[in-house]
């Protein structure tokens, strides 16, 4: 119920993946007339799966990426799927489903389409409609009663709209546009080389020698596969210093190989390590992780992006100047997503409704600052800026809006699953110890909310 103080407001927003149809949901729910701008032609963001890649640059250099997801196959989730749900829509085991711990990607998507049906969501969003353009109408230097000019273009027929709304809300998620190393001899190797984002299943790569540049989770979890279908595998790290999950899993298969860094790429098909060690690889596959990027938004330099720092933003969602006509949801990483999103939503509609206010321009900047200046004291690279790993910032955040805190069941399920993964990195997903958890989880109000449910795991 919305009182009648309240101010309803025209918001787009931009991206139906899992920020943006929860902030749609908020919005609505605080009276608000929401229009969602999505892209694609179904629900999910990163979770719709595009098996069709050909159409897209390698390296992800085009502006706008004719691939979004960068989703494989065989993805499964790294966190349990207890954690994962809304605070009031859990993320439920249904029979003839994925009935998994730790299902696949189609599953989360269909958790994603159940949601989105249950709220009745789909009526705001527009589908097949990419976003080209979001800048300020011109109002010279005053910025009161701002509001947002949006032009998009319907995919279908070519259509270009332009419309005007009172705010808008970025959605569009962090895990698309590539990040390519700089590495002496890219521009002029003549083998096959790429980022992950365009990998899908490991068949092409059959009888090959691969060397994949990245330690981090996806770059696990594909040359784990890769070493089914490979003659050898090169996994090329930062650090020697591995866990003792992925320990195993190197001393487990003899066709997969630690290195280090990359030293540089020759013509011939050499791949030269900073150690000296050589090999002649035949692909090059980059897990090297995914930068933010907004190429549609003007801000007129009001909102930038510094090596990965989105910037300046308040508590990862305002920038000052602009706020709260324009804000962020889903920026950080390295959170229990869903429940975090939901807040920043919630928020986002309650101060554009006037329910709630911002600190002063001059409160917020300070915050910005002295959280650079916190980071830059710690020797955090400007790049981690949005990692978050603190369940107590989730906390102080939640609390900005009286949004309830993390159960302690969801923190301890989420360290586990870590813990786990770190030990027992080929089988944590099927294998776990943490039934106590999982049961005072399944208890819970969380999911014993909507009535009585089938909680049967595999």
């Amino acid at each position: 119920m919305v009182s009648e103080s309240s101010q309803s407001k025209n918001v787009c927003v931009i991206g139906a993946g899992p920020s943006g149809l929860v902030a749609a949901r908020e919005l609505r729910k605080e009276g608000h007339r929401v229009v969602v701008l999505e892209q694609k032609h179904d629900i999910g963001g990163q979770w719709l799966y595009e098996p069709n890649v050909e159409k897209e640059d390698p390296f992800g250099r085009n502006k706008f990426l004719q691939v979004h997801s960068s989703i494989y196959s065989s993805l499964r989730l790294i966190s349990p799927r207890e954690i994962m749900g809304y605070t009031d829509f859990p993320f439920l085991v249904k029979k003839g489903r994925d009935m998994r711990r730790f299902p696949g990607h189609r599953e989360l998507w269909l958790y994603l389409k159940d949601f989105c049906d249950y709220f009745g969501l789909r009526d705001m969003i527009r589908f097949n409609t990419r976003v080209e353009y979001v800048g300020m109408l011109d109002y010279g230097e005053l910025r009161k009663d701002l509001k947002w000019v949006v032009k998009s273009k319907e995919e279908t027929n070519g259509k270009q709209v332009e419309e005007v709304f009172d705010a808008v809300v970025v959605a569009t998620g962090h895990y698309s546009h590539p990040k390519m190393p700089t590495i002496k001899g890219m521009d002029t190797w003549k083998r096959k080389h790429m980022h992950s984002h365009i990998y899908r299943v490991p068949e092409p790569f059959r009888n090959e020698v691969v060397v994949v540049v990245g330690n981090s989770l996806s770059g696990q979890d594909i040359s784990m596969e890769l070493v089914e279908v490979a003659k050898e595998v090169y996994l090329s790290t930062k650090t020697l210093e591995i866990t003792p999950g992925l320990s195993k899993v190197i001393s487990k298969h003899e066709n997969l190989h630690l290195r280090p860094q990359i030293e540089s790429l020759e013509e011939d098909g050499r791949v030269l390590f900073v150690d000296g060690s050589q090999v002649i690889a035949d692909t090059i596959l980059y897990c090297t992780g995914y930068t933010y990027t907004f190429p549609f938004l003007d801000t007129k330099g009001t909102v930038v992006v510094d090596n990965d720092r989105v910037g300046p933003l308040y508590e990862h969602t305002f920038p000052p100047s602009l706020a709260p006509s324009l804000s962020f949801v889903g920026i950080p990483r390295k959170i229990i997503g869903f429940p975090f999103f939901e807040s920043q939503a919630k928020w986002i509609a309650e101060l554009l409704s006037g329910k709630r206010r911002l600190p002063s321009w001059e409160e917020m900047m300070l915050s910005i600052k002295e959280f650079y200046k916190s980071k830059d004291g710690a020797g955090v690279p400007k790049h981690y800026t949005h990692d978050i790993a603190d369940f107590e910032y989730c906390d102080r955040y939640a609390d900005n809006i009286g949004f309830p805190r993390l159960e302690e069941w969801r923190k301890e399920l989420c360290i586990s699953a870590l813990v786990n993964a770190s030990e027992n990195l080929e089988n944590y997903r099927d294998s776990w110890d943490d039934h106590h958890l999982l049961q005072e989880a399944l208890q819970s109000p969380h999911f014993t909310q909507l009535g009585v449910q089938d909680f049967t795991f595999m």
